[in-house]
């Protein structure tokens, strides 16, 4: 996506994008008043072939998912000609509704960024949601998903895949490489040596972790990788199958690791009101020396205007081993962004080729247009990549178990209590016990 000077606007768009992204993938706020914008039906196949795509996306034309998936369809066009792709707009925090809305309707478009797992259930069962396992499986391009995507959307909707992948990004700390090596210091490889260098850092003036309480989702991110390493992958499944209960004692002990970091400052100060880009910003002006975050922010680490330490100075390293835990930094935590569903309703054999014409390009072209990192195949990956794209490519095909995030498997409104709580969590302001109890009770 353009960023910057004459492209600011774009820019900031894309920032506001992203303050939510990480923390409602697949978990958005709960319905709210009013609708996005206006839409018509999705798709319609014309005499030669060609067709005519919509897409209800939380990214608007040019940026994003859209300006890739426009910019493949320009391509197709060129044997098929007429075909053409248009973007419906909608705010996030209205997905939800106007998904809903367009189905009762029947005027859902072909494609729709994928609201949470309990509403795709309903859309499922009304017939408006391709199975795209199969679908791939007939149009022979099931290669052209990466194994680690598959993998990580078929954990979110209960072992089915209806979602395609536009992203694929994998999580963890980025850090300061100048704070660390001034200061001695090497990633650490267990939980304990992270709070030993945080310790280290904040007594030497040096802000040790930069998070958004406002967001809360960087803040349970944290809670939730503790658990998948102490407890092993399938700790938060048990919880979402009633075998296990947050308020146990291994799970609230989770939490009571990321409140002991809040309650020794390492936060900094007023996290509980921090925003998103400006807790970003903290780390990429120096700041602070570690940023628990997703790939996604690769745009702005490339960016120079917004990255003032240099994008050599940024180091990554996997979230720590606990110490006697069963878990291992070897699962990564991942998401594939904002997935988004193909309407069965709407889905035809034109729409099969051009959708298997995406697939066969999406990979290549996000990469080479937006320098993202997707859940589809690259084969011509541009020549020269930025190093920090490099890793996060090399780190996705090392994958072989994905984890996912603490709310992935929540409800809606379980998510919203975690993420709202998030910041009264790290300053102390309410108990790990409460904190995990008020959770359990929502889900």
């Amino acid at each position: 996506m353009s960023r910057l000077d004459p492209q600011l606007e774009d820019a900031m768009d894309r920032r506001q994008f992203l303050k939510v992204a990480g923390g409602t993938t697949l978990g958005l706020a709960a319905l709210l008043a009013g609708c996005g914008s206006s839409t018509s039906s999705g798709s319609s196949s014309n005499s030669n072939g060609s067709v005519n795509i919509k897409f209800l996306s939380v990214q608007a034309a040019g940026t994003g998912w859209p300006l890739v998936l426009s910019t493949i369809t320009d391509q197709y066009a060129k044997t098929k000609s007429g075909s053409t792709f248009a973007v419906n707009f909608v705010a996030q925090n209205n997905l939800n509704q106007q998904v809903q809305l367009l189905a009762g309707s029947g005027a859902l478009p072909v494609l729709y960024n994928t609201p949470p797992a309990d509403l795709v259930t309903s859309l499922t069962k009304n017939g408006e949601v391709l199975d795209i396992e199969s679908t791939f499986n007939q149009l022979g391009v099931t290669q052209e998903l990466v194994p680690a995507a598959v993998t990580l959307l078929k954990q979110v909707f209960n072992g089915k895949l209806i979602a395609l992948p536009f992203e694929l990004n994998i999580e963890g700390f980025w850090y300061n490489k100048q704070i660390f090596a001034q200061h001695n210091l090497q990633p650490p490889q267990t939980w304990d040596e992270l709070v030993q260098i945080a310790s280290s850092l904040q007594q030497k003036g040096i802000q040790p972790f930069a998070a958004s309480g406002k967001q809360g989702w960087p803040l349970t991110r944290l809670v939730g990788n503790y658990i998948f390493r102490s407890l092993g992958p399938d700790a938060m499944t048990s919880v979402a199958s009633g075998k296990a209960k947050l308020t146990e004692t291994a799970y609230v002990a989770a939490a009571q690791a990321v409140a002991n970091l809040g309650k020794q400052g390492y936060f900094g100060k007023g996290v509980a009101t921090l925003d998103y880009m400006p807790a970003v910003d903290l780390f990429l002006q120096g700041t602070a020396a570690m940023l628990y975050m997703g790939s996604w922010e690769l745009r702005d680490f490339n960016t120079p205007s917004v990255n003032k330490i240099g994008v050599n100075n940024i180091g990554f390293f996997q979230f720590p081993n606990v110490t006697g835990g069963v878990g291992n930094s070897q699962q990564t935590p991942m998401n594939a962004g904002q997935a988004t569903s193909v309407n069965k309703a709407k889905y035809n054999t034109d729409v099969g080729k051009w959708l298997a014409y995406v697939a066969q390009n999406y990979g290549d072209v996000a990469l080479q247009k937006e320098g993202a990192v997707t859940g589809f195949v690259v084969h011509n990956p541009p020549a020269n990549l930025d190093p920090l794209t490099t890793l996060v490519i090399a780190r996705t095909k090392q994958v072989t178990q994905p984890v996912l995030w603490f709310e992935a498997l929540f409800s809606t409104k379980a998510t919203n209590i975690s993420q709202q709580n998030a910041a009264l969590l790290v300053t102390n302001a309410m108990s790990p016990g409460d904190f995990m109890a008020s959770v359990q009770q929502a889900s």
